[in-house]
């Protein structure tokens, strides 16, 4: 059984909760709020294609290397099969250790690439990052938003998401940053 006291501390907490929820509500619906898909961003930007194409120029020569290099591995064990049965047992056996030795080498260069490709490409994308972050916030400060979401949104209105307007934004403010630069 409720006393008054407590009738009366509930119905003030109740009064005050509603109160609460509806400046909360007010103040929402004043709020200019945007969302940005910034995988979407990312893909589509100027400076993700300059990146890309930075990259590839970069490792191109590397990765024409080892491709040559397993391609030369490949014939040397084609040869070793075709001609094995013919073979003396000591060429047999140095043109295997030949051919294990360059799959070695070749293997050990691939993985080189692949590590400093990964390392390249980190580097680019945590720059891109940042720069696409001053972007989106420089927007927003210019189009009046007070809070942009980005990742953990499970559903935003297309009439929330700026991720088209800010794309078109970043192309029309930097067409120099398309192009990549020079090695």
């Amino acid at each position: 059984m409720m006393t008054p006291m407590t009738r009366t501390t509930l119905s003030c907490a109740l009064v005050a909760l509603l109160a609460f929820a509806a400046a909360a509500t007010a103040e929402a619906q004043a709020l200019k709020i945007g969302f940005v898909n910034f995988g979407r961003l990312l893909d589509e930007s100027p400076q993700a294609k300059a990146a890309q194409a930075t990259l590839e120029a970069e490792f191109m020569p590397r990765q024409r290397d080892v491709a040559a290099q397993r391609k030369s591995l490949q014939e040397k064990v084609d040869k070793l099969q075709k001609e094995a049965a013919v073979m003396s047992e000591a060429d047999r056996l140095r043109a295997e250790r030949e051919a294990r030795d360059l799959e070695l080498n070749v293997n050990r260069r691939f993985n080189e690439l692949q590590e400093d490709l990964n390392l390249r490409r980190n580097e680019e994308v945590g720059k891109m990052q940042r720069a696409l972050l001053q972007e989106v916030q420089a927007y927003a400060r210019a189009n009046g938003y007070q809070l942009v979401v980005s990742e953990g949104v499970l559903f935003a209105a297309e009439g929330v998401d700026i991720t088209p307007q800010l794309v078109a934004a970043i192309k029309a403010k930097a067409p120099a940053a398309a192009t990549p630069p020079k090695p």
